[in-house]
């Protein structure tokens, strides 16, 4: 799978990615982070920050975060 949501549960914004992935008919993995920004490494690895969501795209080498420029993403380049 080449796409990857990294989200925390509860998060609004995480959920607004998610629908709009679902919507979009994308198949995503959704990888669950911590809720201490401490614990999000992997997070911090891929993307280097360690806030959510971040959608990693591994067929067009694209990782991005921030709710909103996501969601044009995925309205431009996945819908």
């Amino acid at each position: 799978m080449s796409l990857r949501l990294y989200a925390l549960d509860g998060c609004p914004y995480c959920e607004k990615v998610a629908d709009a992935l679902d919507d979009a008919g994308v198949a995503y993995r959704t990888e669950w982070v911590d809720a201490l920004h401490s614990d999000r490494d992997e997070v911090k690895r891929v993307s280097g920050q360690r806030g959510v969501p971040v959608l990693v795209d591994a067929d067009r080498g694209v990782t991005m975060a921030e709710s909103a420029n996501i969601l044009e993403y995925v309205e431009r380049t996945l819908a």
